[in-house]
Formats: structure tokens, sequence, C-alpha cells
């Protein structure tokens, strides 16, 4: 408990390499210099973003290590597949899950799909997804990275991954991996009658509110967990 609270209460928490002799690159010494203002002294958190971390101060030039090097254990996988929306809802779906403690985001090309995700645009998209989860990483002290996986179809999700719908069950517990659709919902037979449907409540959700409300089941479900 003691070393959260100091996790929590450093400055910053940011990428490197390596946690036992911390290099910051160009990006991340410019934010931690010239965004934050660091001052020489101030402590923050390192990570490599597979679970090693340490304390680290702010020198002249560079960092210096201050403590042990640490491993968080590897917490239960919990992955998204969302369908991309417009604007940046899909954004903030991205930094919310990320907070959340989600493991992976899967773009879903659903047949109702009404962003251009294709060539440059998809790759741009995908560029700024992880741009998005990093920053969220560092801002709820996450040592694990969140993977953005390659886009799928329907038809190439595994099936144990569950599809959220309003007309499906309400039992979450064993559900470590969720489907979600995009504006315009699920076309007529685009999954198949096996697929297991979860409804995430009374009512007809937006896409980015559904994806959010089955995360945070999700991964409460994970640490043994209910609402």
């Amino acid at each position: 408990m003691i070393e959260w609270t100091r996790r929590i209460n450093s400055l910053t928490q940011l990428r490197v390499s390596d946690p036992n002799v911390p290099i910051l690159d160009r990006d991340a010494e410019h934010h931690l210099r010239k965004v934050l203002r660091a001052q020489v002294g101030e402590e923050l958190v390192v990570t490599n973003g597979s679970g090693s971390w340490s304390f680290a101060t702010v020198q002249d030039s560079g960092l210096k290590r201050v403590s042990e090097v640490y491993l968080d254990p590897e917490p239960t996988a919990v992955a998204l597949y969302i369908a991309p929306l417009k604007g940046d809802r899909s954004e903030w779906v991205v930094a919310k899950a990320t907070e959340l403690g989600v493991s992976a985001i899967i773009p879903l090309l659903s047949e109702r799909l009404t962003v251009k995700f294709k060539g440059e645009a998809r790759e741009k998209i995908l560029e700024r997804w992880r741009r998005i989860s990093a920053e969220a990483s560092g801002q709820c002290r996450r040592t694990y990275d969140l993977v953005i996986g390659d886009p799928v179809t329907p038809a190439q999700v595994p099936a144990s991954v569950a599809v959220a719908d309003f007309t499906g069950g309400t039992e979450m517990a064993t559900v470590r991996a969720l489907a979600i659709g995009p504006e315009g919902g699920w076309a007529p037979g685009e999954w198949t009658a096996e697929r297991q449907v979860i409804s995430l409540g009374s009512t007809v959700l937006r896409a980015e509110t559904a994806a959010i409300a089955g995360a945070a089941l999700m991964s409460l479900g994970a640490q043994g967990m209910t609402l």
C-alpha cells in the first residue's frame, strides 16, 4: 500500500525500455521538461509496459533510478472487439478501457461500419489509438500496455468472444472478451446462433457506452468483484 500511494503521488509515469536504467526518448523528455515543467529532484514512475517499473528522479540531464525494479503480476486478460465509431468516440473508449484494465482492443469490421477504415486512414486511426492508450496508461499507473490488435471481421472472431446485444442474457461472470457493434447495430445474420449474447442493461446503449459498460463488468469479474 505504501508503494502504491507513492506511485499515485509521483509526478507522472513514463515509458522507458529498461526501468533499471531509465532513459527517456525525445518525446517523453519533451513532455517531462516542457509540458509538465518537471523540477530537478521530482519523482516519477518509469515502466517498460511489460509489468516492470521503478521510481526515478529528475536530474539536470536525464533520470536517476531511486528504487529497486518491481514486477507487477500480469492481470487476467480482458478483450474488447469494437467497431470503430465516428468522431472521437472510439478514442474515448480506448482511453477509458485502458484505465479500466482492458488488455486488448481489436477493431471489428462489422457490416454496418460507418467509418472509413482502410489503407492510410486505418493506420492513422490505429496509431492514434496506441498513443491515446499510452497516455492513459501513464495517468492510471498501469504497467502492462493495452494491445491494439489487427482488425478482424465477425467471422474471424474466436468462438469464446461474447456479443453485446440488448436481446441477450445477463450472466457476465465468466465473460472475458466482448464484441461491441457500430452505431447502427448488428446486421441480421452477422453472428451465428451458437454465439453467446450478453445484454448490458434494460435500455439501448450508444456504442461507446456499451463498450465502457462491458469493459467495467469484465474487469470487475476478472478481479473476482461484482457490482
